[in-house]
């Protein structure tokens, strides 16, 4: 196809200079245009990112996430754990409400998670010191087809502590909207004495981290 047949059909002389003029025109409108929406855009990201306030599905979640990550709650806003009880890696039946009067740290991890192989020395040491406490931790595996890998992962790492098989992740759907549900593989909770959540880290923890959001909640009374 030619040019001249491309190019817009014009009834007289004055047409086909003026119009090539307003299709420029129209053109870098619709690109300022883009570009300014692009750019709010980006600014209410970049503002739902670096956001270190209040967090959370609603008005009603009730919990702030600090810089360092860590999202917690007061003790009076505090919302229930959902029913987190199945099947361990081992084959044995295992409920964590039957930890209530105990603070738990709950773990989401998988073998093949490389953040969750740099924190598991970090979990396995904290849970070692703070067991006479009071604390339970509780894995739960996900992801993973088969216990086997989840079995030679704990046994590599030495795991004190037994983990929910999950496969198809249907435990961690079972937290609410809004709530500090594991969104993140690996992701860590503290359920405090009642059974109700207290903190979340939606990210592999040192050990100092790891005592930040357990410590305040075991000092509890």
């Amino acid at each position: 196809m030619s040019a001249a047949s491309r190019a817009p059909q014009c009834s007289n002389r004055a047409n086909r200079t003026s119009r090539p003029h307003r299709t420029r025109t129209t053109r870098a409108r619709s690109r300022a245009t883009v570009l300014a929406a692009g750019t709010a855009a980006l600014a209410l990201a970049l503002a739902a990112c670096g956001s270190g306030g209040t967090s959370g599905g609603s008005g009603r979640s009730n919990f702030i996430t600090g810089s360092d990550g860590i999202a917690t709650v007061k003790k009076g806003d505090r919302k229930p754990a959902p029913d987190l009880s199945g099947t361990t890696i081992d084959g044995k039946t295992l409920d964590v409400a039957s930890y209530k009067g105990k603070v738990v740290v709950l773990n989401v991890w998988g073998s093949w998670c490389s953040p969750c192989r740099a924190e598991a020395p970090n979990l396995v040491k904290v849970a070692e010191d703070t067991a006479a406490k009071g604390v339970q931790f509780v894995g739960i595996n996900t992801r993973d087809t088969s216990t086997q890998p989840a079995q030679k992962f704990e046994t590599s790492y030495g795991v004190p502590y037994p983990s929910l098989y999950d496969p198809t992740g249907k435990l961690m759907l079972r937290f609410k909207k809004g709530t500090l549900n594991p969104q993140a593989i690996p992701s860590t909770l503290v359920i405090d004495r009642d059974g109700n959540i207290a903190a979340r880290a939606l990210q592999a923890l040192s050990e100092e981290k790891l005592r930040k959001m357990l410590d305040p909640v075991v000092a509890e009374k």
